[in-house]
């Protein structure tokens, strides 16, 4: 493995899955906690999560043993502006403070997510969210407080995590229709918003953060075709583009493309855009490409007919996975073993991402989450993870490979840091390497227990890739 001298190992976590303090010292209500709370029958919730509101220090201590060069988290937008667009909170900014001082002491880089599914709750009351121009606004002047008050420590900005995932996700987007073609055009003018919201904090961050770098962080895909059937090569490109490309692409360029700009058409779909958007969206270019990478797609080719004409969808498992007639169904990729959770295990599809991108957008690239969820066990104050260090192991093997493809990665930022509060599976599935004392309905200690991943890990840093163990 040949990584610079400056490569930047990290981990990552986000406000509301760690947090926990969901209503302490002025925050508000966030559609992430809205949605978490729905689930608290069930699961764990947001209002302790891995309460690092109170572990703050402890946490950051761990990090700095493990040696790490960076900390990518998120700043809980309604901890700084409780409302999502009046007063800011002074308690929040506060807090954030401590944490960014804190890391900087122990010579870590913060590296700051601006928005990661937390939206202000009482955006969603008083305007519907995204769906406003409104939002874009608000979200503009947090961006810049943001900027303001941590921007002298800060020089590494992430604008917003996943909207490409968020965006398919109903109840990120607060959207509550069951009539399907309403949804995907209120999803559809709610992405175009959130474009102009990234471009605009793009915008800030060049005028407030003297050397500061901005990107967004998309959920990456590569997709397979089921079968060398050119329409099954077609449908995988399609894949990626509907998925990814269309809104890297966005940004890069500041308008949608063409393919994009036809499937809406065909849905019937015709977004508002204002007389001075272009401007705006011009200032989206990205300093960087972080990306989420967790496994690869397979999809073939899904005809259209008169009773589901060109454009039209097949909804499956709600609104998050779903065949586009005339263009790609999802298939299952028989060559691929799958993690206990679903996802298909890939390491050299990550080195394929990373050239793709690199070579299509030519500029530094970033991975901000890359992990395998497991139900890790305690025993005896240890967890023996093995089955993480080899899928870490394989991973990092494919970010050294695209190195010497001649890729430019800044850095690795494994998902995550420490046990955190799973959307749908609390903390029944576990990223972390270090293990959190508790279960979805009982807090227990909320003690830190570094895993075998976590000294692993360290090893690895501490040779910069060189020791993979």
């Amino acid at each position: 493995m040949n990584f610079p001298d400056n490569f930047l190992w990290g981990a990552s976590t986000s406000a509301f899955q760690v947090e926990g303090a969901w209503h302490e010292d002025g925050k508000w209500m966030s559609v992430a906690d809205f949605n978490s709370l729905r689930r608290s029958a069930v699961q764990a919730d947001s209002r302790v999560a891995s309460d690092f509101y109170h572990h703050w220090e402890e946490d950051i201590d761990l990090m700095a043993d493990l040696g790490l060069k960076i900390y990518r988290f998120s700043i809980a937008w309604t901890r700084i502006i409780p409302d999502g667009e009046g007063e800011t909170n002074q308690a929040g900014i506060d807090f954030y403070n401590k944490v960014i001082n804190r890391l900087v002491e122990k010579g870590i880089q913060p590296f700051v997510t601006l928005y990661h599914f937390d939206l202000p709750y009482a955006l969603v009351e008083n305007y519907d969210g995204w769906l406003s121009r409104k939002t874009v606004y608000a979200f503009e002047k947090f961006a810049r407080v943001c900027f303001e008050s941590f921007g002298d420590r800060v020089k590494y900005w992430q604008i917003i995590n996943e909207q490409n995932l968020m965006v398919r996700v109903n109840e990120r987007m607060n959207i509550e229709t069951d009539d399907s073609h309403e949804a995907d055009r209120m999803r559809a003018q709610m992405d175009y918003h959130m474009c102009l919201a990234h471009a605009l904090a793009m915008k800030a961050c060049h005028e407030l953060v003297p050397g500061g770098m901005a990107g967004p962080a998309v959920s990456s895909t590569c997709t397979y075709p089921l079968t060398n059937n050119p329409k099954d090569v077609y449908a995988a490109k399609m894949n990626d583009c509907f998925k990814t490309r269309y809104l890297l692409d966005m940004h890069f360029h500041g308008k949608y493309p063409g393919y994009y700009m036809r499937y809406l058409k065909e849905l019937g779909i015709a977004l508002e855009m204002l007389e001075g958007d272009e401007e705006i969206l011009r200032h989206g270019k990205p300093d960087y490409i972080a990306f989420n990478y967790y496994r690869t797609l397979c999809a073939s080719y899904l005809p259209a007919d008169e009773e589901h004409p060109r454009g039209t969808r097949r909804y499956r498992r709600n609104e998050v996975d779903f065949d586009q007639f005339g263009y790609c169904q999802d298939e299952v990729n028989e060559n691929l073993k799958a993690s206990e959770y679903g996802a298909q295990i890939d390491p050299l599809g990550l080195r394929m991402v990373l050239l793709d991108y690199y070579e299509r957008y030519r500029v530094p690239l970033l991975i901000t989450e890359n992990g395998l969820g497991m139900a890790d066990v305690e025993a005896d104050g240890k967890i023996h993870d093995s089955y993480r260090i080899d899928y870490l192991r394989e991973h990092i093997k494919a970010c050294g490979d695209a190195i010497n493809d001649g890729v430019e990665l800044m850095g690795y930022a494994m998902w995550s840091f420490i046990d955190l509060l799973s959307s749908h599976q609390g903390f029944r599935k576990r990223y972390g390497l270090v293990y959190v004392d508790r279960t979805d309905m009982d807090l227990k200690t909320l003690r830190r227990i570094p895993k075998d991943s976590y000294y692993w890990y360290k090893k690895v840093i501490a040779s910069n890739g060189t020791d993979l163990g």
